[in-house]
């Protein structure tokens, strides 16, 4: 914030003249960026489509209301397999995202030089990759069903529950820890004594936080043959059957909403 003099008089001002510049280009800067961009959009953009969107939105709409309410006698079995393929997949990732967290944690690894960055390795492409992907890769190695979906969302919860998880390891007290350690006590017993009580609240957490975002995932996983409630979806609008369309929509928006709901309270009652 320099001070300038003029006629004995002292003018303040927020930024010198370079400052100015710097931040008048930078903002010229951004906007050429931004021009750049639209026109690449523009150009790749059929805009008689974008204007008519209200209309056909519209009619989508008086297709789709009222409802099919008769037709959701045929999606309790799909509801039933999406609720399947997210709480299998979550706990099928749990199992292995815990050894994981502890290989890659640095006061429990073995090796920092080599097995950590394994782990890392893990970590990162597991998380990389979303749950639709790996379902098209299942689906082309294992064939369509439930099971390619529950693997589906196996893998990819696996990087984001060991992330989180040995996060909370390498913040435990380690005061707890040097106590077991001076009473003789094994690796094993030091990290079923005073590693894993400290990070249990953590891992319920954890679990409970990634059984939420599977209930959400899995609901699509169907519309690439993974199974599910999507299944339906996919069905319907292959069709057209509009009123289908958005009492499957409602379902899901329910389920969606009573997960998140015991998560809440779930979460609640662990913290």
């Amino acid at each position: 914030m320099p001070i300038l003099e003029r006629d004995d008089a002292q003018i303040w001002r927020r930024r010198t003249t370079g400052q100015s510049l710097v931040r008048w280009f930078g903002w010229l800067l951004g906007v050429a960026i931004f021009v750049y961009c639209w026109q690449l959009i523009s150009e790749s953009t059929t805009w008689f489509f974008v204007w008519d969107a209200p209309r056909i939105a519209n009619d989508i709409w008086t297709r789709a209301t009222p409802p099919k309410w008769e037709y959701i006698t045929q999606l309790g079995r799909p509801i039933w397999d999406t609720l399947n393929i997210a709480t299998l997949g979550t706990i099928i990732a749990l199992c292995m995202a815990v050894p994981v967290a502890f290989l890659a944690a640095r006061n429990t690894t073995p090796s920092a030089l080599f097995i950590r960055p394994i782990a890392l390795l893990v970590i990162v492409s597991t998380r990389s990759i979303n749950s639709l992907i790996w379902a098209l890769l299942l689906i082309a190695i294992i064939g369509p069903g439930v099971f390619a979906g529950v693997i589906a969302i196996a893998i990819r919860s696996i990087g984001f529950c060991a992330k989180l998880l040995y996060e909370a390891i390498e913040e435990i007290d380690h005061t707890q820890v040097e106590a077991i350690t001076a009473t003789g006590a094994s690796r094993w017993q030091v990290m079923a004594y005073g590693i894993v009580p400290q990070i249990l609240p953590a891992f319920a957490g954890i679990a409970v936080f990634r059984w939420d975002i599977n209930i959400r995932e899995s609901t699509v996983l169907g519309l690439v043959g993974a199974g599910g409630i999507g299944l339906q979806l996919s069905a319907s609008l292959n069709v057209l059957a509009w009123p289908q369309v958005s009492l499957i929509l409602i379902v899901i928006l329910v389920a969606v909403m009573i997960s998140e709901w015991v998560s809440a309270k779930v979460r609640g009652a662990i913290i």
